[in-house]
């Protein structure tokens, strides 16, 4: 984990790009690829940037949930990237999301394998849904709460990584099911 700037305490929260935040950021690129594939863990990447507005909802809501974030640095090495500083990530990882959802935007939530494979990617996600304790105007339909996207994503990752895995290339190949892992049929979410 990265160490404070100046005293030598460490903070209750680390952060690579965010010292307000709780979830320990990582920038895109080797330091990342190798943490997850050391602690063989998936990624979460989330692209966005600096004036988009649901972005910054998305960071406050959920980025700031204290189980969000321990979700987060528990199952997952977290990757933010700022789409104007890496148009090429962002570039591959919407073209995957508008194939997989039909549409696309930002802030752009994707999970990753450790070799970079995607595994979902959707936009903005609620913090909580009705069954989550959240108010019903988040409850969106075919929309889970991004607290139950991490928390699928991590039990499939743990008991089911081969079904996982085949179900990112039947989406791949067109032969998925309806929104893949979005979809009653899919692989579990």
């Amino acid at each position: 984990m990265a160490s404070a700037a100046g005293g030598g305490e460490n903070p209750k929260h680390t952060n690579r790009l965010a010292k307000e935040q709780r979830v320990d950021w990582y920038p895109w690129g080797q330091e990342a690829f190798e943490e997850a594939r050391a602690r063989d863990k998936p990624i979460f990447l989330s692209v966005g940037y600096s004036t988009c507005h649901w972005c910054h909802v998305m960071e406050r809501e959920s980025f700031e949930d204290e189980e969000a974030a321990r979700l987060l640095n528990e199952h997952f090495v977290s990757i933010k990237v700022d789409r104007e500083e890496r148009p090429d990530v962002d570039r591959v990882y919407m073209t995957y999301v508008q194939a997989l959802t039909g549409g696309g935007g930002w802030p752009m939530s994707v999970f990753l394998t450790p070799q970079l494979q995607p595994i979902m990617g959707t936009t903005y996600l609620p913090p909580k849904a009705r069954d989550d304790g959240g108010p019903s105007y988040q409850d969106l339909p075919g929309r889970p709460s991004f607290s139950t996207v991490l928390r699928r994503i991590t039990n499939i990752w743990q008991t089911r990584r081969d079904d996982l895995v085949q179900q990112v290339w039947l989406c791949w190949e067109g032969r998925g099911h309806g929104g893949c892992l979005f979809s009653s049929q899919g692989a579990g979410l």
